[in-house]
C-alpha cells in the first residue's frame, strides 16, 4: 500500500508547495494592485474592473481545465499554471502611470485575466490531488486532507494580503513584483525537475462533451457555491479596502494587516473544520451553517442602517462571518470529492470551481458597483440576498449519509 502511494505521494507534496507559492504571491498581488491604483485616483467601479477579466478567466479555466487535466494530467496544468503566473508578475511590473486611464485598465485587466487562468489552473491540480493519494473508504482522512490543504492555502493568501500591501509601502510597486515572479519561477523550477509520472490522467480519453457534469448533486453543490463566493466578494473585494481606506482613514499596511487577519483566521478555521462541526460534513451541515450566515449578515445590516457603531459592526461583523463562512466553504470542498469517482475528479472539481470563479466574478462586479452607490450597507444587503439564494439551492441537496464521518473512523485514518 505504501509502495503504491509513494510516487502520487511525492507529487502531491511538490504541487502543494507549489500551491502555496503561487497562493501567497496570488494574495500579494491582488492587495498590490488595489492599493496601487486606489492611491492613483481610480473610482471604486473602476477599481473592480482590473479583476473582472481575473475572475472570468477563472469560470473558463475551470471548466476547460478539468478537461485538459483528465486528458492529458494535473502536471501539465500546473506547468502552464505557474509559467503563466511569472508572465503576468513580470509584465505587470512595466505599468506605467502616465499611461491614460483606458490604457491601464485595458493592460492590467488582460494581465489580471492570465492571472486568472494561471490562478485556477494551480488550484484545480493541487485540490484535484488530494483525492489521488487518500484510498477510496477513508472518508475522515479525506475530510481531513482537504481541510488541511484549503485551510492552509487560505492562511497563505491572508499572509499575501499583508505582503502585498507591506511590500507596496516598502519596495514601492515594480520591485515587489519582480520579487514574487522570482518566486513563482524557483517553486516552477522545482516541480519541472522533481515531478514524475502521471498525476490524474484519465484511463480512458475524456471527451470534450462530458465537461459539463450530468451529477444532479455536483449541480446543486455548485449552484449554492456560486451564491456563497458571490456573496462574501460583494463586500469584500473592493467595499471593505475601500471602507477602511475612505472611512476609517486607515494606510496601506493597515488595511493588508486587517484583511491578512481576517483570511489566515479564515484559513486556519478551515484547517480546523472537521474537529468544529463534530465530524459531521454533510448536507444538513452545510445548510445550517448558511443559515447562521443569512441572521449574522440581516443583524450587520440592520446595524449599519441605524447608525449603531457602524465601523464596530464591519470590523467584528465580518470576522466572525469569516469563521462562519469558513465553515461553510470546507464542508463544500470536501463534499465536491465525495461525491465525485476518482477517474472523473478532475472534470468535477473543474466544474465545481468553474461555479466558484462565477461567483466571485458577479460579487467583484457587483461590489464596486454596490459600494459607489451605497457604500458598504448596500454590499452587506445585496451578499445577504446572494446567501438567500445558496440556501434555498443547498435544500435540494441529497438527503443521504454520504459525508457523515464517525469519529472512530476518523481516528483509525
Amino acid at each position: 500500500m505504501t509502495s503504491k502511494l509513494e510516487h502520487p505521494l511525492k507529487n502531491y507534496v511538490l504541487v502543494t508547495g507549489a500551491y502555496w507559492v503561487f497562493t501567497l504571491t496570488d494574495g500579494a498581488l491582488r492587495m498590490l494592485v488595489l492599493l496601487h491604483f486606489f492611491s492613483l485616483g481610480y473610482e471604486a467601479f473602476q477599481i473592480a474592473l482590473l479583476f473582472v477579466l481575473y475572475e472570468l478567466a477563472g469560470v473558463v479555466t475551470n471548466l476547460i481545465g478539468g478537461w485538459i487535466g483528465s486528458r492529458l494530467g494535473l502536471k501539465v496544468t500546473l506547468y502552464v499554471g505557474l509559467g503563466l503566473q511569472v508572465i503576468v508578475l513580470s509584465a505587470l511590473a512595466k505599468f506605467d502611470t502616465a499611461w491614460p486611464v483606458w490604457q491601464a485598465v485595458a493592460f492590467v485587466m488582460g494581465l489580471q485575466a492570465l492571472s486568472g487562468v494561471a490562478k485556477d489552473l494551480t488550484k484545480m491540480s493541487a485540490k484535484s490531488a488530494v483525492k489521488l493519494v487518500v484510498a477510496e473508504d477513508e472518508d475522515a482522512t479525506l475530510f481531513k486532507w482537504v481541510a488541511i490543504l484549503t485551510g492552509s492555502k487560505n492562511t497563505l493568501k491572508g499572509v499575501g494580503f499583508f505582503l502585498g500591501g507591506a511590500l507596496l509601502t516598502w519596495l514601492g510597486y515594480e520591485v515587489a513584483l519582480y520579487g514574487m515572479a522570482g518566486a513563482v519561477a524557483l517553486s516552477f523550477v522545482a516541480v519541472l525537475l522533481l515531478m514524475t509520472g502521471d498525476l490524474g490522467k484519465a484511463k480512458e480519453k475524456v471527451k470534450f462533451s462530458v465537461i459539463l457534469t450530468k451529477s444532479p448533486a455536483i449541480n446543486i453543490l455548485s449552484g449554492a457555491r456560486f451564491f456563497l463566493f458571490g456573496a462574501r466578494d460583494i463586500w469584500f473585494v473592493v467595499g471593505l479596502p475601500l471602507f477602511l481606506a475612505s472611512q476609517l482613514n486607515w494606510n496601506h499596511t493597515q488595511i493588508g494587516s486587517y484583511m491578512a487577519a481576517w483570511v489566515i483566521g479564515y484559513g486556519l478555521v478551515q484547517s480546523i473544520s472537521p474537529q468544529i462541526v463534530n465530524h459531521n460534513a454533510n448536507a444538513g451541515s452545510a445548510r445550517l451553517w448558511l443559515l447562521a450566515l443569512i441572521v449574522l449578515t440581516g443583524v450587520m445590516s440592520g446595524s449599519i442602517y441605524l447608525d449603531f457603531q457602524p465601523a464596530l459592526t464591519v470590523l467584528t461583523g465580518l470576522i466572525i462571518f469569516g469563521f462562519i463562512f469558513a465553515l461553510n466553504s470546507s464542508i463544500h470542498s470536501y463534499l465536491i470529492l465525495v461525491y465525485s469517482d476518482r477517474d472523473k475528479v478532475a472534470l468535477n472539481v473543474g466544474f465545481y470551481y468553474m461555479a466558484n470563479a462565477g461567483g466571485r466574478l458577479a460579487g467583484t462586479l457587483i461590489s464596486g458597483l454596490a459600494y459607489q452607490f451605497g457604500g458598504i450597507l448596500f454590499c452587506l444587503l445585496t451578499a445577504l440576498g446572494f446567501l438567500i439564494a445558496s440556501w434555498l439551492i443547498a435544500l435540494a441537496l441529497p438527503h443521504s449519509d454520504t459525508g457523515l464521518i464517525p469519529r472512530k473512523q476518523e481516528n483509525s485514518g
